[in-house]
């Protein structure tokens, strides 16, 4: 079926607005601020057939839409094979297990079948990073742990929702293992709506163009998409890069990871190798296939931001398993660090392999931390527990044009760290200070942006605080003779 060059246009418009829609009801109908304020959640719209992703929203972390894709094929393939019930019209599944499509046990997926004629049409999926999911310390960041279950409740996909209705027993064994259960409801129920949202926005572009338009409309983009990236490849002098980047260490044993990273360049394709990492560790610093994947695919975005984002971008890219090592990690190993850290030391690594063949277009390493901070305990004034999480923003590196940005966004999505006024309102915390960490950019001909320094003081109760966070024994890379980045520091 031929499309012409403007209703194409037009669906894709609408594809992406229904995506931005669901994350705007999901950010304003949530509880925690870590989602309705920090944006530490994304929504997606996958294929029917083998989960791959067709369009996300505009204002999410990029890094849960590629996963999503993964998570949402384990379903499907669950389906099948009978260990997972099969959907009726009004089921929502939710998931959290790494090692089946995820990050850490605290990233929260959703996914609904959207159903047209008695069929799956597609299927829409979210996360939205839950303030706790149970385990050892208040907040899901045990730097200590050795195990996944140290790191809370590891749900694999079940019906949370049944024909539209919550079911009260799958939320009771929730709720039991979690702490501040009673707070969840509000990002439950704002977590289902958005994929509402999203389902009744898809019913209306199905009925304006017809099924079989929008069909077509999906193939093309994903052809495009994969052409256009291939283009961009094509330009590239062939050849091998090579880069090395290092985690501090897993938390557990003081030594640190290694990610060892070739890229080949060939023709209008790369092949991303990172035999030579580091074996799996004993802490968190753990990452899963699909957050290793979806690292190397959204540093690939930051690279070639005008390919357009589906399935298709992601088609002349192919990684080799990396079986064996900490970016490959399996059952029980902890993975708290794999989401907020791991991935962007493996986006760092692909940015200074990259930078080798496109020193005009790529920077120097950014921030790379998430600055992860937890603070769970018993507020007396307001006679109830709560659970607090804090990202940190961070300076971005350098380019052949200008300065990095000061205190930006995490380098693996656009989360932001939620407004002082709102987490004071929230927590029983006082922010001391609160500003930009001067002189923490790696110097040279266009220095590195600064990060960010910030006091916080607990002003009633006790609490554990929890830290997951890199970069505190060697910096953010520089590129092409630029000096490193600062280092982390944190003072308890």
């Amino acid at each position: 079926m031929s499309l012409d060059a403007i209703t194409l246009s037009v669906i894709q418009a609408a594809l992406q607005q229904t995506c931005d829609e669901m994350d705007l009801t999901f950010s304003r109908a949530a509880f925690s601020p870590v989602i309705a304020e920090a944006n530490d959640r994304s929504d997606g719209i996958y294929s029917a057939v083998d989960g791959a992703l067709i369009a996300q929203g505009s204002q999410g972390l990029p890094v849960f839409v590629g996963v999503m894709q993964y998570s949402t094929k384990t379903i499907i393939e669950m389906i099948a094979d009978g260990r997972c019930l099969a959907p009726e019209e009004g089921d929502i599944y939710i998931v959290n297990d790494p090692y089946l499509g995820g990050t850490h046990l605290m990233d929260v997926r959703f996914a609904m079948p959207v159903w047209r004629d008695g069929k799956i049409f597609c299927w829409l999926s979210n996360t939205g990073h839950w303030p706790d999911i149970g385990g050892s310390v208040p907040g899901g960041f045990s730097a200590s742990a050795t195990a996944v279950e140290q790191e809370g409740l590891r749900l694999p996909p079940v019906k949370l929702f049944k024909k539209g209705r919550l079911d009260p027993e799958i939320y009771a064994i929730i709720t039991s293992n979690i702490r501040v259960a009673d707070q969840r409801i509000g990002d439950i129920r704002a977590q289902a709506a958005a994929l509402h949202v999203g389902q009744d926005r898809l019913f209306a572009i199905l009925d304006r163009y017809g099924d079989e338009t929008v069909v077509a409309a999906i193939a093309e983009l994903r052809r495009r998409a994969a052409e256009q990236m291939r283009a961009n490849i094509a330009a590239m002098p062939d050849g091998i890069y090579r880069s090395k980047a290092f985690v501090d260490s897993d938390g557990v044993v003081d030594e640190p990871l290694t990610i060892a990273l070739a890229i080949e360049k060939k023709g209008d394709g790369l092949t991303f190798d990172f035999s030579g990492s580091s074996k799996p560790c004993a802490g968190p610093m753990n990452s899963v296939l699909a957050t290793t994947l979806s690292s190397v695919y959204l540093a690939m975005r930051h690279i070639f931001p005008d390919v357009p984002i589906s399935a298709g971008a992601f088609e002349p890219l192919d990684v080799i398993r990396p079986e064996g090592t900490f970016l490959d990690a399996k059952y029980p190993r902890p993975v708290s660090g794999c989401a907020a850290e791991v991935s962007q030391r493996i986006a760092e690594a692909v940015f200074a392999a990259m930078v080798q063949a496109l020193p005009d277009k790529v920077t120097a390493a950014p921030a790379g931390s998430s600055g992860n901070f937890a603070l769970g305990g018993h507020d007396p004034a307001r006679g109830r527990d709560f659970v607090m999480y804090q990202i940190s923003g961070g300076g971005y590196g350098g380019n052949a044009s200008e300065d990095g940005l000061s205190n930006g966004c995490s380098t693996i999505g656009i989360s932001k760290s939620p407004p002082v006024e709102i987490m004071e309102q929230a927590y029983p915390i006082l922010y001391r200070r609160y500003a930009l960490r001067e002189g923490s950019g790696g110097a040279g001909k266009h220095r590195g942006g600064f990060g960010l320094a910030y006091e916080v003081e607990l002003l009633r109760g006790e609490a554990r605080a929890s830290f997951v966070m890199d970069h505190g024994r060697v910096g953010p890379q520089g590129a092409l003779g630029g000096q490193d980045g600062a280092v982390n520091s944190v003072t308890v």
